[in-house]
């Protein structure tokens, strides 16, 4: 699951693992019906925005330069691919019964706004994109309600643009960036080529995680 907290699963996987109870709690896919708890990492960030609302602190951001005829449409399909692929990206967070919970969407789509800079100078043109960049990751998310995966292309002239992400710390940290791009990648090149997805459904997704750790921590707990 690229939209997942890796030294938070890491960890918990060597405990599990030298806990010897591992096998008693396998991680595996669960039902989406009923409430879905969060993992401990996506509660602390819940109560940490309820504390300070509004906070952009905990996005991450980060710009890739692209050289050489765009074909916008095949990143689009590639962003909207990326949200399918990955629960985590369209998960909201609702309080219920007093707790929090994932309410995960069937379905999202990353809108992608293209802000044209091309008339500008080479210099306006770094400092403009740099600048917009910088406004954008400061925006905040509303864990509520957004989509965890934002979006913007600015085109610095018809063979340049820049692609900048923003995605919340809840849905993910900054190793699943690189993961998140390299993804992006591999679907553009496909799409863009009239070629179906070549990647396959993850197997497990970040809600499967949140379920298993408190399954586990219950168990191993309980065997003290």
């Amino acid at each position: 699951e690229l939209a997942a907290h890796k030294s938070e699963i890491l960890a918990l996987l060597r405990e599990a693992d030298t806990a010897k109870n591992f096998t008693s709690f396998p991680l595996k896919p669960v039902s989406r019906a009923g409430d879905l708890p969060l993992s401990f990492a996506q509660q602390r960030l819940w109560f940490l925005d309820q504390l300070e609302p509004n906070s952009p602190l905990y996005n991450f951001a980060s710009a890739v330069n692209l050289t050489g005829p765009l074909n916008i449409d095949a990143l689009q399909s590639s962003l909207d691919a990326i949200v399918a692929r990955h629960e985590a990206l369209r998960t909201t967070f609702a309080f219920t019964d007093g707790s929090p919970v994932q309410m995960i969407a069937e379905q999202g789509s990353v809108e992608l706004p293209v802000i044209d800079l091309s008339e500008l100078s080479t210099v306006d043109r770094q400092t403009e994109v740099k600048r917009l960049c910088a406004q954008e990751a400061r925006r905040p998310f509303d864990l509520s309600y957004d989509l965890m995966l934002r979006a913007r292309l600015y085109c610095l002239d018809k063979h340049e643009h820049a692609l900048l992400l923003v995605i919340h710390h809840i849905a993910s940290d900054g190793w699943s960036l690189g993961v998140l791009f390299r993804e992006i990648s591999i679907l553009y090149e496909a799409f863009a080529a009239g070629k179906p997805c070549p990647l396959s459904e993850p197997a497990i997704q970040y809600a499967d995680f949140a379920v298993w750790q408190r399954q586990w921590l219950q168990g191993w707990f309980s065997a003290q």
